[in-house]
């Protein structure tokens, strides 16, 4: 039997409709592009969607490379040319068994070349192609590039300078990015003390320390990320903002600044930004299937406000992507106001907000009600003026879809009350509130079921568990995941539907705490129970749990 047509698999597996792949051939008719490739720039599927289809078609597993630590060991073994020239990636080593990632389920060069090296047919997975380039060159670069010898080099050079060279500085900068990087941070912090600074970085949620940097390059290095950062170098009494691009290894990086002055000198966040290819889709984000159909149920409503509430970097912007790829983009007029813009979806018409011209979320709402719109995404809620404008679109026939920084979803009803929007309004447009938090993943490669302790639930603050719960889950810590013990982040979420009697609490003023118990009699299941459920499961653990949710 002859392979099925990329095409028809992807029909057949549910990732793409007839009407997708028709506009995905004239488009392949216009620009030449392979038909997989014409797919992913429109949007109907990401490099992911395509290799999970043919992992399943072939039964090779799937593995996300996303964020995977390959340790040096293995790197060491298989040589760069080789791995590139016959399209496979090592991925670890034990015992003899080489475990390796390829994109063509047919390479079966690669899987006899591995089988080779170790000695022993290896362990195959399939891997996201467009990932497959960067994790290769990010893998040996750093490699042959070893971050902390060249910061040690830099800092021995320091030492001997009353005022350390421009360049060493640029090199010095470079190099506490590029470590951001490499250990797949979202944030970087570096501190002032009184006789050095610290750099550290968030990983996943979680701040690890990462570098101590000798005092006499404290300015040199707060002057270099103004100067990229286009900030004034001269004032250092106010907090300051700005944004500058690092390229590296063929992406482009923006990294947002912001300085404060502090008792020992300005410090400085940088929070890392890269414009992902790489579109979830709602069955990947984490949700149990219960809550997943009441997701659909939300995102299929013609009209109404939803919103999605939760810290900043707990994916709701993730999530309500994930939910747009649900909707029929093809029938729908979608317009979306972000600041910045994290994915791209080209069956979207995304802007960009911008302080600097005026174009604010709730300027860009009232144009978008001018441009037919069935669907208006507003990146974030954040002021009276966007509240009231996200309010009066959803009364006007369409969906309007945005976020909120609250603790839960219930607290977001005061939330847009507290922007003076009327409560009646409210009730009157909004549908429901998705509640979500990011926990980070035990590393599947060194998870271990283990005894609890008598009082240890009890302790942590779970006491209803202690007694039922006898196990539970934690990684051991390996070069997987920097021996942390978790790889990874999945959600945790609760999803509250507004139905008739919300909607009269709402309207009549009720306290937070009376619509969380009206919910809850109806069947409403918190954040709490879902992070308690994902620790049973083994996904994560309860001290996971405890840390971001308490």
């Amino acid at each position: 039997m002859p392979p099925i047509k990329l095409g028809e698999l992807l029909k057949q597996k549910g990732r793409i409709n007839e009407t997708q792949f028709e506009i995905a051939l004239a488009e392949q008719a216009i620009t030449g592009e392979l038909l997989g490739e014409a797919m992913i720039t429109l949007g109907f599927v990401s490099h992911t969607d395509i290799a999970q289809c043919l992992a399943e078609q072939s039964g090779i597993p799937f593995l996300d490379i996303s964020g995977y630590n390959i340790p040096e060991k293995v790197l060491h073994v298989v040589h760069k040319d080789m791995a590139q020239n016959m399209r496979f990636i090592p991925l670890d080593m034990s015992d003899g068994t080489l475990t390796i990632g390829i994109t063509d389920p047919d390479n079966l060069k690669a899987v006899d070349k591995a089988a080779g090296i170790g000695g022993k047919p290896p362990k195959v997975y399939l891997v996201d192609a467009d990932l497959f380039e960067e994790a290769i060159e990010k893998a040996y670069y750093f490699l042959e590039n070893p971050i902390t010898q060249g910061i040690s080099r830099l800092i021995s050079a320091m030492k001997s300078e009353a005022s350390p060279e421009g360049s060493n500085i640029s090199s010095l900068v470079d190099y506490v990015l590029q470590d951001a990087i490499r250990r797949n941070a979202s944030d970087v912090h570096i501190t002032p003390t009184q006789k050095t600074m610290h750099v550290y970085y968030r990983i996943d949620g979680v701040l690890q320390y990462g570098h101590c940097l000798p005092l006499n390059a404290r300015q040199g290095i707060i002057t270099r990320i103004k100067i990229l950062a286009k900030m004034d170098i001269a004032e250092q009494r106010v907090p300051q903002f700005g944004i500058f691009s690092f390229n590296f290894l063929k992406r482009k990086y923006n990294m947002r600044v912001s300085t404060i002055p502090t008792l020992h000198g300005e410090d400085i966040s940088l929070r890392v930004l890269i414009r992902s290819g790489f579109l979830f889709r709602i069955t990947n984000l984490g949700y149990e299937e219960d809550d997943l159909q009441k997701l659909r149920h939300l995102f299929s409503k013609p009209h109404g406000l939803i919103i999605v509430s939760g810290p900043t970097g707990g994916g709701k912007t993730t999530t309500l992507f994930a939910a747009l790829r649900e909707m029929d983009l093809i029938e729908k007029n979608v317009l979306s106001v972000e600041d910045p813009i994290e994915y791209r979806l080209s069956m979207i018409k995304q802007t960009e907000a911008s302080s600097k011209v005026g174009y604010t979320y709730a300027m860009a709402g009232r144009c978008f009600l001018r441009h037919d719109p069935d669907v208006i995404l507003v990146g974030e809620i954040i002021d009276e003026e966007t509240a009231k404008m996200a309010v009066s679109a959803s009364t006007t026939g369409h969906l309007v879809l945005s976020t909120l920084h609250t603790n839960d979803a219930p607290s977001s009803i005061p939330r847009l009350t507290g922007f003076a929007v009327d409560k009646n309004d409210i009730a009157t447009t909004l549908i429901g509130v998705i509640g979500q938090r990011l926990v980070r993943k035990i590393c599947n490669n060194c998870k271990e079921k283990y005894a609890l302790n008598p009082g240890e639930l009890a302790g942590m603050g779970f006491p209803e568990l202690e007694g039922v719960v006898k196990t539970a889950y934690r990684g051991r810590g390996c070069s997987l995941c920097n021996n942390t013990g978790y790889l990874g982040r999945t959600a945790i979420g609760e999803i509250l539907l507004v139905d008739d009697e919300i909607k009269f609490l709402i309207s009549s003023g009720a306290p937070v705490n009376i619509l969380r118990q009206k919910a809850n009699e109806r069947g409403f299941k918190t954040m709490r129970d879902n992070g308690i459920r994902k620790a049973e499961e083994g996904i994560t653990t309860f001290a996971e749990i405890l840390r971001v949710i308490g």
